[in-house]
């Protein structure tokens, strides 16, 4: 089987309207994943959505073209949160889903993400295939002409959304009483986030609402969550949330504008769940990069950390093969397995404010389970052409890693891999003492960067 060379950690991404970020490109996608999934004599659906960014006018309709070119009828909702794509997928019995965003990136960049009938991500095997057939010829996905799909638009699909996020909030609470910031990163959850928080009684001050096609995660939203944090304050408010531009994952700050990290949100489910005995398998999923404090505090619960490597479609693939039912990264992708098959950060909102309304406790109490263990995270960039296979497998690269492991032994640990969209290398680690955390990572940055040179 062929090795990916367009999808990465999640699915496709690159500067808009350059490879391979192009409407042929995109178009040929559409093709190979149409004839991919296309099985039965039924009629074939595919579901697309997207975020705020200006390309999504360019990739959508070649997207589509792709898709009614292979023969599949197209259902196009406009800007919705990626999670809103995975629960549509399922909901009208597609064989397709289709998310036009790249996340977190700022507007010039665009992606896509795909989902299966059953409204989880591909697996890599799937998307090998798919660029096999990219690769081996793509005029042969085409169908006769009275084969052709057709594509119209559906008007209601955030209200549908809505209601799907809103049913896993506890029955009987509501959000009466709570002010609280939501900041929707001028992307895909600009209108459905408010709403949501509204509707179950939440005062809710708005901010990341206004897209124009240039401003989505710029300023604003979980990278850039200093406005969110001021409003907390200067409104009182009891919480303040800040989603990305795909709203898939989230971000909290405290009433005091306090950050909060995907790991205490975990940390907080987990220990709900287990109390009301909806865990399953004693143990939650999430990746190599989150805190081992989070792991010390799941011991202290008899629960288990059991980890992966980056990225959210891995953290799933774990839990589905394992029968897990939570799972997330420390960025802030939290999967609730019972309620979404990839992360949500609105419906993640929604049991964190239940957890407050529950407990009748501040946010700076509900959210501060365990004291994170100093952790400190650099990159190494790679000139043009570099290998980060090549550099890793240098032996001063692994002497000193080694020496490293060997010297974190049993008070830490250290992560090191390349990135899976940007030209770097990736150090993390992580122990009780903050000093020597910080020397290890800057003694491994200028080795690799020496052996990189």
């Amino acid at each position: 089987m062929s090795s990916r060379k367009l999808f990465g950690t999640d699915g496709i991404r690159g500067l808009a309207n350059a490879e391979p970020m192009t409407p042929d490109t995109i178009m040929r996608l559409g093709m190979a994943a149409g004839r991919h999934f296309t099985r039965g004599k039924h009629r074939h659906t595919v579901v697309i959505g997207k975020d705020t960014r200006l390309s999504g006018y360019m990739l959508e309709p070649a997207l589509t073209a792709g898709f009614v070119s292979a023969g599949m009828d197209v259902i196009l909702v406009g800007p919705i949160p990626t999670p809103g794509i995975a629960m549509l997928t399922r909901a009208m019995r597609c064989d397709l889903g289709a998310m036009i965003s790249a996340s977190h990136n700022p507007y010039r960049d665009n992606g896509i993400k795909l989902f299966g009938p059953d409204g989880y991500k591909l697996s890599d095997a799937i998307e090998s295939e798919i660029e096999a057939m990219m690769d081996n010829g793509w005029t042969e996905p085409r169908v006769a002409s009275d084969r052709l799909g057709r594509a119209k638009r559906l008007e209601d699909a955030g209200g549908r959304y809505i209601e799907s996020a809103k049913t896993t909030f506890p029955r009987g609470l509501r959000l009466d009483g709570l002010k609280i910031v939501v900041d929707c990163a001028n992307g895909a959850a600009y209108k459905v986030a408010p709403t949501v928080f509204w509707e179950l009684g939440a005062e809710v001050i708005k901010v990341g609402v206004e897209p124009n096609g240039f401003n989505i995660n710029d300023g604003c939203g979980s990278l850039h969550p200093e406005r969110m944090q001021e409003l907390v304050v200067s409104h009182k408010a009891d919480l303040g949330l800040a989603l990305d531009g795909d709203a898939d994952r989230v971000l909290f700050c405290d009433e005091h504008g306090k950050m909060v990290d995907g790991d205490q949100v975990l940390a907080l489910i987990a220990g709900h769940w287990q109390h009301t005995r909806q865990l399953a398998g004693g143990a939650v999923v999430s990746t190599v990069m989150s805190n081992l404090g989070l792991e010390r505090y799941l011991r202290s619960l008899d629960l288990d950390l059991i980890r992966t490597k980056v990225g959210d479609r891995y953290v799933v693939e774990q839990m589905r093969e394992s029968g897990y039912n939570l799972g997330g990264e420390q960025s802030g992708h939290i999967i609730m397995g019972q309620h979404a098959t990839t992360g949500d950060g609105i419906i993640a909102a929604l049991q964190v404010l239940a957890a407050l309304v529950e407990g009748r406790k501040p946010a700076s109490q509900t959210l501060r389970l365990f004291d994170p263990v100093p952790q400190l995270l650099k990159n190494v960039k790679l000139a043009a052409g570099t290998s980060a296979d090549d550099v890793l497998a240098l032996q001063a690269v692994q002497q000193a890693v080694a020496a490293v492991e060997k010297r974190l032994s049993g008070r830490g640990r250290l992560v090191i891999r390349k990135s899976g969209t940007e030209p770097l290398i990736r150090i993390m680690a992580e122990g009780d003492d903050a000093k020597e955390v910080d020397t290890v990572v800057t003694d491994l940055c200028a080795v690799i960067a020496k052996a990189a040179a």
